[in-house]
């Protein structure tokens, strides 16, 4: 089986701050895989083990800046894809979720799969909008919040946790899943692994080699942090009924 594995590269959440004009400061915030994709990829990798001579590629499309990083390279592919497939241009570092699940569909029809896992969402913008448009898109079966894959002979059957049920299916391949993150804890790459990583090939790709324009139909304008509300400053100090009952006051106040 041929599985391929989208992720997407992110800023690291802890090291942004906010400007003054509520944009993102980014320049300085370390590079990481998207935390919902790890479980897509220790999903693939889990297959992969129970189906010997399977192979896991590692698909993702972005701006070059990111997806040209070595460490986050090697930190991928020391999590169990055989290799990478990365579609690059500069074009493509904002690009909204039906950009990208267009260009990754496009890559994926190039590359061949019989299986492609999606995170349920990315780790920045979370639109959970890209494993669904890519399954519509490569005109493939298409389910969404899996956290159980089992492999059968061309078939898969998979579980699904909705709010009030659980939900078995069984699909045929070619497919795309997105999984949840109730389908694995995802692994810490071993030393063996790392060093390892840097001997498994990286292909790299433009959007004219998988037939793609480098412009998408819409455009992000702009990514700003919500207004932050002054604080009241009212501090209530000591512990007596009087106190405890300004207290609750204050929050009622608050939320009221």
């Amino acid at each position: 089986m041929k599985i391929l594995v989208c992720y997407k590269l992110v800023p690291d959440d802890q090291d942004i701050t906010v400007n003054k004009d509520n944009t993102l400061a980014l320049k300085d915030a370390a590079i990481k895989i998207g935390a919902y994709d790890l479980n897509a990829i220790e999903a693939g990798t889990a297959l992969a083990r129970e189906l010997p001579g399977s192979s896991i590629v590692g698909l993702s499309v972005g701006g070059r800046d990111y997806l040209s990083n070595s460490k986050a390279r090697k930190d991928i592919l020391a999590r169990g894809p055989d290799s990478l497939t990365l579609v690059m241009d500069d074009a493509y570092a904002a690009l909204p979720p039906q950009a990208t699940a267009q260009a990754l569909a496009k890559a994926a029809e190039k590359e061949g799969f019989d299986l492609i896992l999606c995170g349920e969402g990315s780790g920045d913008l979370y639109s959970q909008q890209v494993g669904t448009l890519l399954g519509e898109y490569l005109g493939v079966h298409n389910i969404s919040a899996v956290r159980k894959i089992t492999p059968g002979d061309g078939r898969l059957t998979v579980e699904r946790g909705l709010e009030n049920e659980t939900q078995v299916l069984e699909l045929p391949l070619p497919a795309v899943l997105s999984v949840s993150t109730d389908i694995n804890e995802p692994n810490v790459p071993t030393i063996k692994n790392i060093l390892g990583a840097a001997k498994k090939p990286v292909k790299e790709l433009s959007p004219a080699d998988i037939g793609a324009g480098a412009e998408p139909a819409a455009e992000t304008i702009s990514i700003l942090a919500p207004e932050m509300a002054d604080r009241l400053k009212v501090i209530v100090e000591g512990d007596s009924d009087e106190n405890i009952a300004d207290f609750i006051n204050n929050v009622r106040k608050t939320f009221s």
